[in-house]
């Protein structure tokens, strides 16, 4: 990458940065308005030429291609802007609704609205942004790199309808408290990194992984804008130029969103041209609480999943937006309200960018998030901005929209638009799966699916599909296959059906749903328990204090303890059943919490005898001088909506109400036990049970998110037996092995004398002692009957050599056990030496070892030797023996018994030698 480039997605922030500084100069007053360019240094006139046949009118009517190719001169060099048209801006059944003079209302479809909003690059610069509407004149920004960005906007007051100026960005001066209040300069600096909040990615390219994390599909969220009656007249009340300036502005938002993942998709444009349909005053909070309660009763009419409302007015202070935090998604609260305070669109697409983020769970940054460096800009969401601007998010602000997500957050961002009214009309190449095309990848230039035909939405050869979760290598996933798991104990899992490659919309449990075993409700898809929400503040071991804490501290009405702001943005004191919907309050061994900017509240209750620490949070943001903080988001140390207050009631806008408005019981009644309703209101069956009612045995599911695996009746029957099957073998092979080990071994009686017998050359086994050789009576001599096996126990070492004399003697000796013949008194002994005077004692049964040598005495007279003594040697150790216990304790009694009878009798004169 060339130096000073950049990646495109944080291009867009650098012209809204310095088109926000500038729209801030813009001052109105009485009707008079200044223009843009009494605040910029200096610009140069640009004529654009347009290299399509295509030329450009300032007449919205004109017919505006698909893409074209625009050529600028800016500072001696020439530009030439590749655009596309933004087809994915305006969601499939959008609609522009006014009303005529005598208040009717009246509406327009997509056939009847022209299209004249594109995105793009600059030709031969890598990773240049470009942004701009032909609908009135070339408008918008063009980004270069880091360092260079122009904005362009056509002159009106000039004789030539084609010529524009073009300057650069970091040229509009900053005017000194020439507008508003006093402070306002040093003010609105600091709300200038608030403005852009949520515009720019937060992953650079090593941060890639993290996007993933986030969110592996594309998001949509389908946008309601509202203009009141005193932004059409700031317009001149000109339908038509009021409804531009939204155009332009909802198709830069949708470029800030693009980078995070995130397409915000225009679902309607209503501008209130005869009257207001709320009471818009210069209060913010009665403002956003009055267009809230608005967007909730058109849901049915023209369902949404965010609205924020354009006012031409101004708020009180140096207010310029407000918004809820961590409500996208839900009925009651995902919106907020915008102050127009500038002639550009993308003062006001800034506003609503950074508003849309607080619904989306952002916050500003705290000490120590931003790394970059001060002359480089600093961060995005700093408390004061730098020059140049700042351009850059870091992982304070992604965690926070990753925790959202994750949590459960956002569960309508996941629906499909329908392609079938898609505005523009259809096309190949629009990345749209469009009625009449098998697929659609995208340009021809961009398309690296291996299942589509980019230059005509045709499935390759062998194809089923080409892109979605429901679609592997290029084959359509089974039906019950899951697609998305659930999140949470509130969300529901989706899956495959089958026939489409892509995976239903997210659903979750309907909003009053009981969970976390009765200790919370579910909204907007959140298990909404007060220890997370102490968690999120304080840390792991946060948990909610003693209700002693929340009403003593709540009653209070002042920042530190209150039930939020009434309609006048007074605080609010807490009556004891809303106390628990106030100020959160927690116990923790923390010091300090850990939201951004946000200070530790600690009070000291008595309940009877002992004291109770409470601590709390207080969100702060000074505003140079102003008696309270000021902010552009409720506050984030209330108890959230949706939290359970008590038995059958639930947090509502700081009020502690019964849970029977929301109607889950109700619905949920429908489903004959076996089953919840989701936020569709249609029953999601347990598993054995099938949809729409769970009354009728099934598969489970929803008709919404899909079927459940259905399994084939042979393998309902084939499962239980091979599990049966399994569970006989485990048995079996048990009761073998048990069965082993109890069987004791069977040994012939008499038992065969047990000795450390060794083989020497294949002879057979020989008794190392003669007085323990058994007597056989029916086998006089070795060669008869061998002895049974189990009476042998062989050495576990190798046995000593056999030595060359020995093996002599035994030549001479054919029968060892043979009576010798008359005359003779030689008897064989062991290892080939003879005794001629000892006989052998009484043979014992049972097997033995080697016992201590009994002490020599001299030999008798009748004793004849052969020849001399061997040189002695200690016999070959007995092997350890290794069997049952009962064959050991046999061997042991043995052994004794055979000691007892060597031992000699008293007076008894010893004449063996051994």
């Amino acid at each position: 990458m060339p130096a000073g480039a950049r990646p495109r997605r944080v291009d867009a922030v650098r012209s809204v940065l310095w088109l926000i500084v500038g729209l801030q100069c813009v001052c109105a007053s009485e009707g008079n308005k200044q223009s843009i360019f009494d605040h910029i240094e200096s610009y140069e006139i640009t004529y654009p030429t347009w290299q399509h046949p295509f030329r450009l009118r300032r007449s919205a009517s004109n017919e505006h291609p698909a893409e074209i190719q625009v050529l600028v001169t800016a500072e001696g060099h020439n530009l030439t802007l590749h655009l596309k048209k933004n087809e994915q801006l305006l969601a499939p059944g959008y609609q522009e609704i006014w009303y005529g003079p005598d208040g009717a209302r009246k509406s327009s479809f997509l056939a009847n609205t022209s299209h004249c909003l594109y995105h793009g690059d600059v030709l031969g610069i890598e990773e240049s942004n470009v942004a701009v509407s032909t609908c009135s004149g070339l408008r918008g920004m063009i980004s270069i790199n880091t360092s260079l960005s122009y904005l362009i906007e056509p002159l009106h007051d000039s004789t030539d309808a084609q010529a524009h100026a073009i300057f650069r960005a970091k040229s509009v001066r900053l005017p000194r408290g020439s507008c508003m209040h006093l402070h306002r300069t040093n003010e609105h600096r600091d709300a200038l990194s608030d403005f852009i909040y949520g515009m720019t990615s937060p992953w650079r390219r090593r941060r890639r992984r993290e996007k993933r994390e986030v969110s592996q599909n594309m998001k949509y969220v389908e946008l309601l804008l509202v203009a009141d009656k005193a932004e059409f007249q700031k317009h001149d009340y000109n339908l038509e130029k009021t409804k531009l300036k939204l155009l332009e502005a909802a198709n830069l938002v949708d470029k800030f969103y693009k980078s995070l993942n995130i397409r915000v998709a225009l679902i309607g444009l209503e501008i209130w041209t005869t009257q207001d349909k709320i009471n818009v005053s210069d209060n913010p909070h009665s403002t956003l609480a009055a267009f809230l309660s608005w967007r909730r009763k058109q849901l049915q009419t023209l369902p949404n999943d965010n609205a924020q409302l354009i006012t031409g007015k101004s708020f009180q202070g140096t207010t310029i937006g407000l918004s809820p935090l961590k409500v996208m998604c839900s009925d009651y609260e995902s919106g907020g309200v915008n102050t127009d305070h500038s002639d550009l669109a993308v003062g006001v697409a800034a506003t609503m960018a950074h508003e849309m983020g607080h619904n989306f769970g952002m916050t500003h940054d705290m000490k120590g998030c931003c790394q970059a460096k001060a002359e480089d800009g600093g961060c995005i969401m700093a408390p004061a901005t730098g020059h140049p601007f700042p351009r850059v998010f870091n992982g304070c602000n992604l965690r926070e929209l990753r925790s959202f997500l994750s949590s459960g957050g956002g569960k309508c961002l996941y629906n499909l638009p329908n392609t079938k009214a898609m505005y523009g009309g259809q096309r190949c190449g629009n990345g749209y799966l469009e009625e009449g095309e098998e697929c659609d990848c995208g340009e021809e230039e961009e398309c690296n699916s291996p299942c589509c035909n980019a230059n005509n939405c045709t499935l390759r050869a062998g194809a089923e599909c080409a892109h979605g979760v429901c679609c592997h290598n290029c084959k359509l996933k089974s039906p019950g296959v899951l697609c998305r798991a659930s999140s949470g104990s509130c969300d529901l899992p989706e899956f495959c059906d089958g026939k489409t490659e892509s995976c239903p919309a997210d659903f979750y449990l309907m909003d009053g749903t009981s969970c976390a075993h009765g200790r919370a409700y579910c909204y907007t898809g959140m298990c909404l328990t007060l220890d997370l929400q102490c968690q999120s503040l304080w840390g792991r071991d946060g948990r909610p204090a003693p209700d002693k804490c929340f009403t003593e501290v709540n009653k209070a009405g002042d920042m530190y303890g209150n039930c939020g702001k009434d309609l006048f943005g007074k605080y609010r004191s807490c009556t004891d059943r809303d106390a628990k919907c106030g100020k959160i309050q927690c116990s923790t061994s923390a010091s300090k919490p850990k939201g951004n900017n946000a200070v530790i509240i600690e009070t000291s209750v008595s309940d009877g005898r002992k004291k109770i620490q409470c601590k709390g949070t207080h969100v702060y943001k000074l505003s140079h001088g102003d008696e309270e903080p000021q902010s552009d988001t409720l506050d984030p140390g209330l108890v959230m909506t949706g939290t359970k207050c008590g038995d059958n009631s639930i947090c509502f806008h700081g009020e502690c109400r019964n849970n029977s408005f929301l109607k889950a019981d109700e619905c949920n009644s429908k489903c004959h036990g076996h089953g919840l309703c989701n936020n569709n209101h249609n029953c999601h069956c347990d598993a054995g049970w099938a949809p729409p009612h769970c009354d009728q045995k099934g598969t489970g599911g929803s008709v919404d998110s899909g079927p459940v695996i259905s399994q084939s009746p042979l393998l309902v029957y084939i499962l239980p037996f091979l599990l049966a099957l399994l569970v006989f073998l485990a048995f079996l092979a048990l009761w073998c092995i048990r069965r082993h080990k109890l069987l004791p071994h069977k040994v012939p009686a008499p038992t065969p004398a047990l000795s450390c017998a060794v083989t020497v050359e294949d002879k057979p086994v020989r008794a190392v002692n003669p007085t323990f050789l058994q007597k056989q009576q029916d086998s006089p001599s070795p060669s008869g009957p061998s002895r049974h096996r189990n009476a042998i126990v062989r050495p576990a070492v190798k046995p000593p050599p056999v030595p060359a004399y020995a093996v002599k003697q035994k030549e001479q000796t054919s029968h060892p056990h043979a009576e010798p013949a008359a005359g003779s008194s030689s008897q064989s002994s062991p290892q080939g030496y003879t005794s001629s005077a000892c006989k052998p004692p009484p043979l014992l049964p049972g097997p033995t070892c080697l016992l201590p040598q009994i002490p020599k005495n001299q030999p008798s007279s009748g004793t004849k030797k052969l020849r001399p003594d061997p040189p002695r040697r200690p016999p070959p150790p007995c092997p350890a023996i290794k069997g049952d216990q009962q064959e050991v304790k046999g061997l042991q009694e043995t052994l004794h018994r055979g000691k007892a009878t060597l031992a000699p009798s008293a007076g008894q004169k010893k004449t063996c030698r051994t």
